[in-house]
């Protein structure tokens, strides 16, 4: 797991004289953030497909040895027909009428049917077995490349959010100075929901404080889905590390049905949150922010979902 944790300093901590950032700095700095975080996204979608790509090829690879097995157990016997044949010749209608006397014709007759019916099955299973190999290790090779070329999709994506996160810094030191938001960790009552969604709303109030670090699930630091999954993770439930992949693992409910631990969506699926009730959520929101504790209407919300 790639992680790039943020460093935290207090808006405290920061230059007394130092200008407060203009409107337009502040929404550049917003721009960016969003940027950063859709990159983030698709960087975490790419390693939920490579880590599927990964158990297909697995699968394949597993499923060639006993392919490759019965392809030559096959081959042996369509070896065994052939050259059976060629010492012997084919035994014709005539050869089997003229030999021996009238009354044994009929069961010399299904005995060369059954024969030939055991030779074409035998002929059919190399010919099933043999294009099945073929095509198993044609998809093994077709999979394996494609492994190599989201190897190599996930490298640039790497790069292009450590650019992002360079010119992130470099905007957010010129509006702050050296420092970033922290808000520390939760220090009020954490509310008592019961089952699952319980534990999944204290492991998000515990995780408050705690830096962004793009691609990561905690313990130390977390992006926005990478907290949601982790969170719901410890109720024993399995959620991608994807906020778009989350949207449709989910379940759909209305705003007016929103409970602790329901997922809400914005920016069309780019951004992902844990309702924790009173209409506030808990969310990782951008690299140089820590995990905040704040209201649900941060922008207008795409959807909501609730954990199966």
């Amino acid at each position: 797991m790639v992680a790039l944790t943020a460093f935290a300093i207090t808006l405290s901590g920061a230059s007394a004289a130092h200008a407060a950032p203009s409107a337009e700095l502040k929404k550049k700095i917003k721009a960016a953030e969003e940027k950063l975080e859709d990159v983030a996204e698709s960087y975490n979608k790419m390693r939920l497909e490579l880590k599927e790509t990964k158990a297909e090829s697995k699968q394949l690879e597993s499923s060639l040895k006993p392919t490759e097995i019965a392809l030559a157990a096959a081959t042996a016997k369509v070896e065994t027909i052939a050259t059976t044949t060629y010492m012997q010749g084919r035994p014709g209608g005539m050869t089997v009428l003229v030999a021996g006397d009238q009354g044994s014709l009929l069961e010399r007759l299904t005995f060369l049917e059954q024969i030939s019916r055991t030779n074409q099955q035998n002929i059919d299973t190399y010919t099933e077995t043999t294009q099945t190999f073929a095509e198993r290790k044609a998809a093994l090779k077709t999979t394996q490349a494609k492994q190599t070329a989201q190897v190599k999709e996930l490298a640039k994506r790497k790069d292009k959010i450590e650019g992002d996160l360079d010119d992130l810094y470099d905007m957010r030191e010129a509006a702050y100075g050296s420092a970033t938001e922290d808000s520390g960790s939760y220090t009020g009552k954490i509310p008592s929901i019961a089952g699952s969604a319980g534990t999944a709303v204290t492991y998000a109030f515990n995780a408050i404080g705690k830096p962004y670090g793009y691609g990561d699930d905690g313990p130390s630091s977390y992006d926005c889905s990478g907290l949601t999954s982790a969170a719901w993770a410890a109720a024993g439930k399995s959620l991608p590390h994807n906020a778009a992949a989350q949207y449709s693992a989910t379940a759909r409910i209305s705003k007016a049905d929103l409970k602790p631990g329901d997922l809400i969506f914005y920016r069309s699926n780019g951004h992902v949150a844990l309702y924790v009730g009173d209409g506030k959520i808990i969310d990782a929101p951008s690299a140089g922010r820590d995990v905040l504790y704040r209201g649900m209407n941060i922008m207008t919300p795409n959807g909501y979902g609730r954990v199966k």
